[in-house]
């Protein structure tokens, strides 16, 4: 959320940094609530300084024998009363006014992040590792002879619908050993602290890391209020949430392998085969909290351990900035990890990795007390997947594919799978 200080201060800069997201001008409709807001306080204020001189005078009155004057007086305090509380309440809903449409506007881009209206202008900055040679054509992983028997999309359309898969045997052994990798790397080798973490949360936690109110459709909600979390980025980060953290205890690099539920509601269409865009998925979240003057060092640290994963699975990928046009709603800049996929071809995103200000610690009220005094202020915020366990997977099996239908694994998996390094052209992980 923003600082409404912020955008009194210079709505010209607020309207042209929305501008480079391609939306509208946004701080008129903004002040105007906030005006209206700031002249019912100012006129309770005023109301309330009558109130008070008139039981002064009523006082007075009463003290002196004037029972007409007291009278009088007692009829200005009993409408000053009742104005004071319908400008309070006026203000009260001026400022819900204010919240929730500040709650709709995206933060704001950082000024080296490249403009551009989407994913066409993105901006590599770095590759990692080459695409091999086959002397095959390599197919997509629901393809592969290795893999058709351990990812079973007919039983989980039975069960579920479509966008959910069920894993047996080798290929289910992978997945978990994946994850198992990945939590193992960040907790032994990049500092962060393994946690476990509910997958049901109330709205409040939603509505601080921005997936309410603009986003409720892409997210699933219980009978009961609760939502689905779409990623453990709403956990990690909530958990500082309401919270004065002293400045000593910064940064808290946190990490945790959850489910995660996703509607897709705005997928329609794209990515129907195979599990790469699924309702039900795991992912191995980081999340990074941080003051002010180290977040943009913590962003790229970030994206080092999320890359290092790849790197550790000789897996070839890109990194690439996100423009304007293509970043999330809650990021002040992302890094996007593209996974080398042969069986389509292409680069396919498997971890973004934001920085996001202040902008989820105003929406949680979650502050730090600086060490050399002062009054408390925001944190700043982080989070990135490190990695999407299912995309991993994908890559996995598609760079692994061998010509006869086998799939031969990463060596740095090994540790996980007892030793084994190879799903047979059958299905058997020898």
């Amino acid at each position: 959320m923003h600082d409404i200080r912020l955008i009194r201060d210079d709505p010209a800069a607020f309207d042209a940094a929305l501008a480079r997201r391609g939306l509208a001008p946004m701080s008129a409709a903004v002040l105007a609530i906030d005006e209206a807001r700031r002249a019912r306080i100012l006129a309770a204020e005023t109301a309330q300084a009558a109130q008070n001189a008139a039981s002064r005078e009523a006082g007075a009155a009463r003290g002196r024998g004037d029972g007409a004057g007291f009278e009088r007086l007692r009829a200005v305090i009993a409408e000053k009363k009742a104005e004071i509380a319908r400008l309070t309440a006026e203000a009260e809903a001026e400022d819900a006014r204010l919240r929730d449409l500040l709650l709709t506007i995206p933060n704001l881009p950082l000024p080296d992040v490249p403009d551009g209206p989407d994913e066409t202008a993105n901006v590599e900055i770095r590759r990692w590792g080459a695409p091999r040679g086959f002397g095959f054509a390599p197919q997509e992983h629901f393809d592969i002879p290795a893999v058709r028997g351990g990812m079973d999309f007919e039983t989980a359309a039975k069960l579920s619908g479509a966008r959910f898969v069920v894993l047996r045997g080798a290929v289910a052994r992978v997945h978990r050993a994946l994850a198992q990798f990945m939590m193992d790397l960040h907790t032994s080798e990049h500092g962060l602290v393994e946690t476990m973490t509910p997958v049901l949360v109330r709205e409040e936690a939603m509505v601080g890391t921005n997936q309410l109110p603009k986003f409720a459709a892409d997210s699933y909600r219980t009978t009961e209020g609760w939502w689905l979390i779409p990623t453990s980025e709403v956990t990690l980060t909530n958990s500082v949430r309401e919270t004065i953290l002293e400045e000593a205890a910064l940064p808290i690099r946190l990490t945790a392998h959850t489910q995660c539920f996703r509607s897709e509601a705005g997928s329609a269409g794209r990515d129907t085969k195979g599990m790469l865009r699924q309702h039900q998925f795991e992912k191995v979240e980081m999340v990074s909290i941080t003051t002010p003057g180290t977040s943009l060092a913590e962003h790229e640290r970030m994206t080092r351990c999320a890359e290092a994963v790849l790197e550790r699975l000789g897996l070839p990928y890109r990194t690439v900035v996100l423009c304007t046009g293509d970043m999330g709603f809650g990021a002040q800049k992302t890094h996007d990890i593209e996974v080398w996929l042969p069986g389509q071809d292409c680069y396919r995103e498997i971890s973004s990795v934001s920085v996001c200000g202040d902008f989820q610690a105003r929406r949680m009220n979650a502050r730090y007390r600086p060490a050399g005094g002062g009054r408390p202020a925001f944190v700043h915020t982080l989070n990135g997947s490190g990695l999407a366990v299912g995309r991993t997977l994908i890559a996995v099996l598609e760079n692994g594919q061998t010509a006869d239908g086998g799939v031969d694994l990463p060596e740095a998996l090994r540790p996980w799978l007892g030793g084994r390094g190879r799903i047979t052209p059958s299905g058997e992980l020898v």
